[in-house]
């Protein structure tokens, strides 16, 4: 009998440079399912304005996108755990679904570059 050999975890690409055109390449080269909203959201916000003041919630919220786009398995989850909750007819049980998804959210904020 053989051994199948289990998949190797997927590379997770490290965080950009915590700056908007650094935080783009990455989006553009390993989660470039978020480059139009992306551009959007910067062209509403920023370009369009000629107003850097949104630029602090724009890369925090932005940021959180990519940490969880760029790895597989934690997208995933996040997935999951929202469809979990759309579905759900308790809303306790949504409720502590979306309240996990808030968290793990809030904790890929504080990813630093190069991690």
């Amino acid at each position: 009998m053989s051994a199948h050999a289990a998949e190797p975890a997927p590379v997770v690409p490290p965080m950009p440079e915590r700056n908007p055109k650094a935080l783009r390449a990455a989006i553009a080269q390993y989660a470039p399912q978020l480059l139009p909203d992306f551009d959007e959201h910067w062209k509403r916000a920023i370009a369009d304005t000629f107003d850097i003041g949104p630029l602090p919630a724009f890369m925090a919220r932005w940021w959180a996108e990519y940490a969880i786009a760029r790895d597989p398995e934690l997208d995933a989850h996040m997935a999951d755990l929202h469809h979990r909750a759309a579905d759900s007819t308790d809303v306790v049980e949504a409720k502590a679904l979306l309240e996990e998804a808030s968290k793990i959210r809030h904790q890929v904020r504080q990813t630093e570059p190069g991690q």
